[in-house]
């Protein structure tokens, strides 16, 4: 959410965040306007107050005559009081309605664009990998080994769902928990999180409104699951005024996520690259407003997953997303690609992004700066670490042999009790130290 002060004082600003973003540049006036009007109600509104208060105080000095006559004025006038503030409510709730949906404006570096294909690619880690072979897919392989079981996940849960059998569901566990360690190792605190919060959590993070049709809601509790633990991590803090010297708060947690995948009908339907329900690390910190670090502490948390990757031996690259690829409260967003050989092309496993105080608004989250002041709105940035299947592709993919065998990176090992490879189930198991 934007201070509506700054954009009464910056509307051309936000007209062209939405031009950027894709948003209708309309959204900016209707609010102006009603939030002038909303205004303008308050006015005219704590002016009729003013009035009631100064008459009361006449009341004793005036006759019985005169009294029953100002008594009757004060009655119409209370009566047009209670109009007015009916009317102030509901404006006001028509300027939040408004307010909620305006975009943040983008950086100033953030490319122009329409969509993801205008995302411009700032490094590669390294290049695709060149196979002697005919290369098979994450399905092929899976069911190859009998880790991958859809038409049965799809049985149970309908389109778009799975099963990990034996060493399928092993290597999901075990990225899961390097990514885990991989971030307490950088000073991460891990949090265990609900996966169903209340509607509040998703307005205040920015998925709400516009979000709705993509999330599963449980609408006779008033709750939904999360589609990231993102939602949870930065409105743990909903309401709070932090102190300065406790920033910034760097959080990380592991979750099943869920997405109803709307609108993306007949679109990446074969594998797992688009499903309901997967696992997701995410790291989340919470920080002061100050831009430059806000920046570096940005480049940081996409340089933690990066390392990740690295780590796996998988082939990514890095791109600066479009404002119109951007998400309405995004400042800056880089995601991190993936080579997937089924694809031919690189595919979004990780995304980094910074809101500066966009969030923070909506959820009233505040600190104290150590120099004193006014409490200031605080920073909030977030980050995949790592989201299972789409990294199981990556490295079923990548790790393959003309023979059948996969390749377990390095890293994975010892959280697979030292196997180094996976082999057809026709063959001896591989458990090679």
């Amino acid at each position: 959410m934007l201070d509506a002060r700054w954009v009464r004082d910056h509307a051309e600003v936000v007209r062209e965040a939405a031009r950027r973003k894709r948003f209708d540049p309309q959204l900016v006036d209707d609010f102006l306007d009603r939030d002038r009007e909303h205004r303008a109600l308050l006015t005219e509104a704590e002016g009729l107050r003013a009035e009631l208060r100064e008459a009361s105080k006449r009341l004793g000095a005036l006759s019985a005559e005169e009294r029953e006559g100002e008594l009757g004025r004060q009655k119409e006038k209370k009566a047009l009081l209670k109009h007015l503030e009916s009317g102030e409510t509901t404006l006001r709730e028509s300027v939040r309605a408004l307010a909620l949906r305006l975009p943040m404006p983008p950086a100033p570096e953030v490319p122009d664009g329409a969509t993801d294909a205008d995302n411009v690619e700032l490094r590669r880690s390294a290049e695709p990998p060149h196979f002697a072979f005919a290369p098979r897919d994450h399905v092929e392989l899976g069911e190859m080994h009998g880790i991958l079981d859809i038409p049965r996940g799809v049985n149970l849960g309908g389109t778009r769902n799975y099963l990990l059998l034996g060493d399928g569901a092993r290597l999901e566990r075990a990225v899961l928990q390097l990514a885990l360690d991989h971030m307490a190792a950088r000073g991460f605190t891990q949090v265990a999180v609900p996966t169903l919060v209340k509607n509040s959590c998703m307005e205040g993070t920015g998925y709400f409104p516009g979000g709705e049709e993509q999330a599963y809601l449980v609408e006779r509790d008033g709750l939904a699951l999360i589609g990231t633990s993102e939602v949870p991590l930065t409105a743990m803090h909903a309401g709070e005024t932090l102190e300065e010297s406790s920033l910034p708060l760097r959080r990380v947690a592991v979750s099943p996520c869920y997405r109803r995948e709307a609108g993306t009908y007949g679109k990446d339907t074969k594998g797992l690259y688009r499903v309901h329900q997967f696992w997701k690390v995410e790291q989340v910190v919470i920080g002061p407003a100050d831009e430059e670090w806000s920046r570096a502490e940005h480049q940081r948390m996409l340089g933690h997953a990066a390392d990740l990757m690295d780590a796996l031996e998988l082939p990514y690259r890095v791109v600066n997303v479009c404002g119109g690829d951007l998400g309405q409260g995004q400042v800056q967003k880089f995601d991190i690609e993936t080579w997937m050989p089924s694809r031919g092309g690189w595919g979004e496993t990780h995304s980094a992004s910074r809101f500066h105080d966009f969030q923070s608004r909506r959820l009233e989250l505040r600190y104290r700066p150590a120099g004193g002041g006014k409490p200031l709105h605080c920073h909030t940035l977030n980050n995949t670490v790592v989201a299972s299947p789409r990294v199981l592709i990556c490295l079923l993919e990548n790790h393959q042999r003309e023979d059948g065998s996969i390749a377990v990176p390095a890293p994975l090992r010892p959280y697979l009790g030292g196997q180094a490879e996976l082999r057809l189930q026709s063959e001896p198991a591989a458990n090679a130290r």
